[in-house]
């Protein structure tokens, strides 16, 4: 467990380190493109004993790799209102992407892979 990243996407966060794979809402994408995530709430390297928590967001960049676009599992949402024989059902499947984090990079390394 050496680098640890809070990430924001699709309105939710997700704790991540190199190696995982989740699933989170839709990005535009196929499978196999590399995509680079900006929205980071907390850093933790725990090799060099340093944490850094963002006001609102760090200057850190999460790499990861399109695994697959799915649609989710499906839920039901029910309207019903009584004594006036309203009932209306409807289903709903979210699209999702499943995604692989490849590198956490923090502030230091984006000025060199800049210059």
């Amino acid at each position: 467990m050496e680098k640890i990243a809070v990430i924001k996407t699709g309105g939710k966060q997700y704790l991540v380190q190199e190696g995982d794979i989740l699933s989170i809402e839709k990005i535009e994408g196929e499978k196999g493109d590399k995509i680079s995530l900006k929205d980071v709430l907390l850093f933790v390297d725990s090799k060099q004993k340093k944490t850094a928590i963002g006001q609102p967001t760090l200057k850190v960049s999460v790499d990861a790799e399109i695994i697959s676009q799915f649609k989710g599992k499906k839920i039901s949402v029910i309207k019903y209102k009584p004594k006036t024989r309203y009932f209306k059902k409807q289903g709903h499947r979210q699209l999702c992407t499943e995604i692989k984090i490849i590198k956490i990079l923090e502030e230091k390394a984006l000025k060199a892979k800049k210059k």
